[in-house]
């Protein structure tokens, strides 16, 4: 996939996680876009490592491993800046 589109993957995968997690957040829409990235990351590799699939482009279970690692680190990142 292009970077435009990990963007666009990630905001949307980090709107998600923080829909899923209501509360006060310490991040605006950069910290939001980048949570969603890298959670596509840490979730794929989580993902891949267990045997359970990995993110290979624009589509529902990718998708779910994204929003699920955007969701750990999301909770990480809360735990870290203590919100």
């Amino acid at each position: 996939m292009g970077i435009i589109s990990w963007i666009v993957f990630g905001l949307i995968a980090g709107i998600l996680a923080k829909l899923l997690m209501p509360g006060k957040d310490p991040g605006g829409m950069i910290i939001t876009i980048l949570i969603g990235i890298f959670g596509a990351m840490v979730g794929g590799f989580i993902s891949t490592y267990f045997g359970y699939g990995e993110v290979t482009g624009f589509n529902l279970p990718s998708f779910g491993i994204a929003v699920g690692g955007a969701f750990l680190l999301l909770f990480a990142y809360r735990l870290i800046k203590g919100s």
